[in-house]
């Protein structure tokens, strides 16, 4: 089922928005049931390992919780089916920068990888922003390893739920102006982008343009969200 919701995407349009922009927004992965109860779980301390209060770490505002492996379905089976279609957008751009893809074929072998480098902390984020809570523009990197791309998907309604809370990238462009981009996600909608940097051609070849993301304020109302990193955590 969720394969299916995956591969509906126009897969060819979406490598081309990641290539040109480092972010694409993917198809519906979640009906409403779905997002209503991944928010359920939100107090449910059971299924989480550790809550980030931004503020304190001057992330922003609002709070994030890690959840525990395994992780509640959907959220297994939603890695599980994107992996697969990032993977080779992932090898082109390493191949594009002269880099030795690291990355197996499959998510769980790739997982076995960040095991055995000491990376075993989950990554699976379920973030809760209210009104006038924002996310600081950042990078989620947790070790040596690192998957290229994640995705995030919004929980909440646009207009309905919530005001605000686009989801910002931010590219620091070779030799040039920075350039940002915002994207109110629709409910239950993915939106892939990188992780950390994009290849970009230049007068050389390819150069790597860092980019980081964020969230702009929420103005009212209250938004979720759910956020697939593809490596784990030391």
């Amino acid at each position: 089922m969720h394969q299916e919701r995956v591969d509906s995407g126009d897969w060819d349009a979406i490598t081309a928005e990641l290539n040109d922009f480092g972010g694409a927004l993917l198809p519906r992965l979640l009906t409403d049931a779905e997002t209503d109860a991944i928010k359920r779980l939100y107090p449910d301390d059971r299924v989480f390992r550790s809550t980030v209060d931004m503020r304190r770490y001057r992330f922003g505002e609002g709070e994030y919780r890690y959840f525990h492996q395994p992780y509640p379905e959907p959220i297994e089976a939603l890695k599980q089916a994107l992996y697969p279609r990032l993977l080779p957008i992932a090898r082109d751009w390493w191949a594009k920068l002269g880099r030795e893809s690291p990355w197996p074929d499959t998510l769980d072998d790739w997982l076995d990888m960040c095991h055995a480098a000491r990376q075993q902390k989950s990554t699976a984020i379920l973030l809760k922003y209210g009104i006038g809570d924002w996310n600081a523009l950042h990078r989620d990197l947790y070790g040596e390893l690192m998957f290229p791309l994640q995705v995030v998907i919004n929980l909440s309604e646009p207009n309905v739920d919530h005001t605000g809370g686009e989801f910002l990238l931010v590219e620091q462009r070779p030799r040039a102006q920075s350039r940002g981009t915002s994207t109110l996600l629709p409910r239950g909608h993915g939106f892939a982008f990188t992780t950390r940097e994009r290849p970009v051609r230049s007068a050389r070849g390819w150069s790597a343009s860092p980019v980081r993301h964020g969230v702009s304020a929420v103005r009212s109302g209250q938004r979720f969200t759910l956020g697939l990193v593809f490596h784990n955590a030391t």
